[in-house]
């Protein structure tokens, strides 16, 4: 007869089973994970223990009043409007549980904004206190569109630019996620084994979603009359052009999102904008009567108490003193991506925002403590003119966005375009010397973006390893080649297969070398090809003609007859042949080929000089020599 043994688990669950037998899904599920698995190693089970007496330490000093709850953290710096639930309870849940949270974010732009950040930041708060937190792209809820807060419906996206959108979210979000990470460590957040966070699709289980399935265990309990009487709805059919049947069911859709979140990642929280809380309430009657429907108890979720109940809260509407929306700018929103709002005009953003909005905003978008914020306003206001204030908020919100490099950089220049340095009370002696360090030359214009077009011959016609070169991942064709000669890249596919991958998952699979023709069957919808190097240098290329291409006015890298070697032999015979003086050829090497009054390139990549390139220059400076000499 086995023997038996006792495990004392997280929130007082007390369980016997069998030495070696698996615990069933519903134990797992209603102990958080924190239990004793017997599948994973010792070290493992050591991990898990120290973490759940950790939070259970943590639990009872914020009982005791020695430490604040997260609840209260969020209250205090204005990042909670409307609660779904009771106050208490969700605070009371937050004590108790490393309760799992996730913000919900549809591709209907190719970029997130700025008023994104609002309810990502109680999701990067609640990350760095411990808790599970997960980001939700939505590539499928992003193909009926969100009817919340619009009188006109959403023009119906296509695939290619659901995929394009979907992709470039994607690697924003993961890049915002690393630089939470460096903030958590510069404000003091020393991070715990336990912490999590993730970045999940949507479409992940509704392309596999049968609707059946959602009628029989969703589609019995919910009824039109509440569904009608949502504001949301009311406003769209009396004011608006009315509501398809589509739109109607968005709702449903986002709840199951929810429910599906919490069956795989134990996610019980949902945090919305300001106008989410109507989808949000409808949210967890689906939740709850998908729950409801699960009558096998290995699978089902706990429904013992009101703490196993979904919660969730909206965060406020951003604006300044005068009512306009925040994220806002004559109509045009201040994106994330520095392509579409440059590093300067973005930091020069948050600069000109008036006096009165300042605190708000340090509270709400940066990890500053409320003691030293304080002091910032105080220091602020002796000098209205300096800025201050305004000037740390536009940097903190840069650094969190772009990096620290970037933030500085563009600190930098807006001291040089004002001519008035930039001080900050919570600066060191190092970090305010390194603020007049001279930029770094890597500027947006030699920076690769992540989308780009590309002509036909060149995706149709030319090896991969071109098309490498052509997209800046790599910085010569040879290079291309050895990367694809050891599957170094990699290209939006079907893993395993030779076609495109499905357009509304991201997935990848290695490069080779295959013949030039292979290329076409990675496209989707027939333009678009993905290729990335590494886990985040990304090219979303859209494939259009050869006349479109060379009335785009741009080049790309590689590209025939563009060459800087051949443009330098050009020089030198134009230079024999009397058709261009020294100061010519001068004044043309220093444009680098573009007329005088020709704007930047959309797209230019730094390239390393190769040993023939150095040789032609080195005899062209002869030529202009001796050009000079013979005058």
């Amino acid at each position: 007869m086995a023997s038996t043994q006792t495990l004392l688990l997280s929130r007082g669950c007390l369980v016997r089973r069998q030495t070696g037998a698996l615990l069933d899904n519903a134990v797992r599920r209603q102990c958080r994970g924190f239990i004793k698995i017997p599948h994973k190693s010792a070290k493992y089970q050591a991990k898990v223990d120290a973490a759940e007496k950790s939070w259970q330490a943590k639990a009872v000093e914020i009982q005791e009043g020695k430490r604040q709850n997260t609840w209260d953290l969020l209250d205090e710096r204005g990042l909670i409007k409307d609660v779904a639930g009771s106050r208490d309870t969700v605070r009371e849940l937050m004590r108790r549980r490393r309760v799992g949270a996730y913000v919900g974010i549809d591709p209907t732009a190719s970029s997130l904004h700025i008023g994104h950040l609002v309810p990502l930041m109680p999701l990067f708060w609640m990350y760095m206190n411990g808790y599970t937190t997960f980001s939700l792209i939505g590539g499928s809820t992003a193909k009926i569109g969100d009817p919340a807060g619009r009188l006109k419906s959403r023009d119906t996206m296509a695939r290619s630019d659901v995929t394009m959108n979907m992709t470039k979210i994607h690697y924003q979000l993961k890049r915002l996620w690393v630089n939470v990470e460096e903030e958590a460590r510069r404000y003091g957040h020393e991070k715990e084994w336990a912490w999590r966070r993730g970045i999940i699709n949507n479409n992940a289980w509704w392309n596999s979603q049968s609707l059946l399935e959602i009628l029989r265990r969703v589609g019995t309990s919910m009824r039109i009359g509440p569904m009608l009487s949502r504001d949301t709805v009311k406003q769209k059919m009396t004011n608006g052009d009315g509501m398809s049947f589509a739109e109607f069911t968005y709702p449903i859709m986002q709840g199951w999102d929810w429910f599906t979140l919490a069956s795989r990642e134990h996610i019980q929280m949902q945090i919305g904008g300001s106008d989410q809380y109507g989808n949000i309430i409808s949210g967890i009657e689906v939740f709850k009567a998908a729950r409801a429907s699960d009558k096998d108890p290995s699978t089902a979720l706990p429904t013992r108490d009101e703490f196993d109940d979904p919660v969730g809260f909206t965060v406020p509407l951003l604006t300044d003193s005068s009512g306009v929306k925040f994220g806002k700018s004559t109509g045009n929103a201040i994106w994330l991506d520095p392509f579409m709002t440059s590093y300067y005009d973005f930091y020069g953003y948050f600069v000109r925002r008036p006096d009165a909005d300042i605190e708000q905003h340090l509270k709400m978008l940066t990890f500053i403590p409320l003691q030293e914020i304080e002091l910032i306003m105080a220091e602020s206001s002796v000098d209205p003119s300096k800025r201050i204030a305004q000037h740390r908020l536009a940097f903190e919100v840069s650094r969190m966005v772009h990096g620290e490099k970037a933030a500085r950089e563009a600190r930098d220049q807006h001291c040089q375009m004002h001519r008035k340095p930039v001080t900050s009370p919570s600066m060191d002696g190092s970090a305010a010397m390194e603020q007049y360090q001279e930029p770094s030359r890597n500027h947006l214009n030699t920076a690769p973006r992540m989308d780009m077009i590309l002509p036909e011959s060149l995706i149709m016609g030319k090896s991969i390893s071109r098309i490498l070169h052509a997209s800046g991942l790599v910085s010569s064709t040879s290079e291309g080649h050895r990367l694809a000669a050891t599957q170094g890249a990699y290209i939006g596919g079907a893993p395993g297969q030779l076609r495109a991958m499905n357009p509304y998952e991201i997935t990848f699979t290695p490069i080779k070398l295959w013949f030039p023709q292979e290329t076409r069957n990675y496209l989707i919808d027939g333009k678009l090809l993905i290729l990335r190097k590494g886990k985040h240098n990304v090219r979303v290329i859209e494939m259009i003609s050869d006349e479109e291409y060379e009335k785009s006015g741009q080049t790309y890298p590689g590209q025939p007859g563009s060459g800087a070697v051949r443009n330098l032999h050009r020089h030198i015979k134009s230079l024999r042949e009397g058709l261009m003086t020294p100061e010519e050829t001068a004044e043309a090497l220093a444009l680098g080929g573009k007329k005088p009054d020709e704007p930047e390139p959309t797209i230019v990549f730094p390239e390393d000089k190769g040993r023939q390139r150095m040789q032609v220059e080195a005899k062209l400076a002869e030529e202009l020599t001796k050009s000079r000499s013979s005058e």
